[in-house]
C-alpha cells in the first residue's frame, strides 16, 4: 500500500491533491506555513517545516511515506533540494510536479537573469514605477535601488515594515486575469514589471498586460533542481502512483 507525501502551496498542488482524494491515495499535504490562511486541502494536512533533510527523513520514516511529490513552487529550491536528498538517502521515490516554465511570445519584452540578485543592477537609473512580482521573501535584495517607487502583491499583509523605501502593498490571492492586472498596472503608472519565471497560469496575467502596455519585463530564471522524475500535468503523477491517468481529473 503507497502512502504519499504531497509537498504543496501551489495551486497545481491544490489540483493534484483533489484528484488523490478522489483516487482513495493515502497522503498527506504539506504546507511550509508562510501563508497566514492556507487554501483548505481534501487530505490529511501538516503546517510547517521538516527541519532540514535530517527532519525530512525522520517524519518519512515515522510516517511510513513510500512516495513523494515536489509540487511546491519553482523557486522553493532549498525544499525541493532537501526532498530530493532525503528521498535518495530513505529509499523513497520522488517525482517533482511542475509547471512549464514561460516563454516570452510576440509582442513580449522581455530580460533574462539567472539570479534575482543581478536584477537591481538592471533597473534603469531614472526614477521607475517598479511592479515587484517576487514574493517576500527576497525583496530586500531591491533595497540598494531606493530612488525606484515599488508596487507588490502580497496574499497576506506583511506584518512589519518593509525594506523599501517608497512601496505600495496590493493584498489579493489570485489567480488573476489580464483586465485585472492590466487596470492595476495603469492605475500604479507601471514602467517597469520584476518577476520570477513561476510558469502556470495563474499568475501570467501580468506579464499579458505588460505586453499590452508595451512594459519592460526583467526576469528572473528557475534554479536547477536536481532529479529526473519530473512531470507537468496531474494525470502523469496518478499514472507514476500507479492509478489510471483519467482518474480524479
Amino acid at each position: 500500500m503507497t502512502r504519499g507525501l504531497l509537498l504543496g502551496g501551489t495551486s497545481e498542488a491544490s489540483q493534484l491533491a483533489c484528484a488523490l482524494a478522489a483516487c482513495g491515495q493515502d497522503a498527506v499535504f504539506s504546507y511550509a506555513g508562510r501563508t497566514a490562511a492556507p487554501v483548505e486541502q481534501p487530505l490529511e494536512t501538516r503546517v510547517g517545516g521538516f527541519g532540514g533533510v535530517d527532519g525530512l527523513r525522520a517524519y518519512l520514516r515515522k510516517e511510513r511515506i513510500t512516495h513523494v511529490v515536489d509540487a511546491t513552487h519553482p523557486f522553493a529550491a532549498t525544499m525541493s533540494r532537501n526532498a530530493f536528498a532525503a528521498c535518495e538517502m530513505s529509499g523513497v521515490d520522488l517525482i517533482r510536479f511542475e509547471r512549464p516554465a514561460w516563454v516570452p511570445g510576440r509582442g513580449d519584452n522581455w530580460q533574462s537573469f539567472a539570479l534575482i540578485e543581478d536584477i537591481p543592477a538592471a533597473l534603469p537609473d531614472r526614477s521607475a514605477n517598479v511592479f515587484l512580482a517576487i514574493g517576500k521573501q527576497q525583496i530586500g535584495v531591491i533595497a540598494t535601488r531606493p530612488e525606484h517607487r515599488y508596487l507588490l502583491r502580497f496574499v497576506d499583509r506583511p506584518t512589519g515594515p518593509l525594506p523599501l523605501k517608497h512601496s505600495h502593498v496590493v493584498v489579493a490571492r489570485g489567480p488573476f486575469d489580464a483586465q485585472q492586472d492590466l487596470d492595476l498596472l495603469k492605475e500604479h503608472q507601471i514602467t517597469h514589471v520584476v518577476a520570477k519565471n513561476s510558469g502556470g497560469t495563474g499568475a501570467r496575467a501580468k506579464l499579458d498586460a505588460a505586453r499590452l502596455l508595451g512594459l519592460p519585463v526583467l526576469m528572473v530564471s528557475r534554479p536547477n533542481l536536481p532529479g529526473k522524475q519530473v512531470a507537468d500535468d496531474v494525470a502523469a503523477v496518478l499514472g507514476w502512483l500507479g492509478h489510471k491517468a483519467d482518474l480524479g481529473v
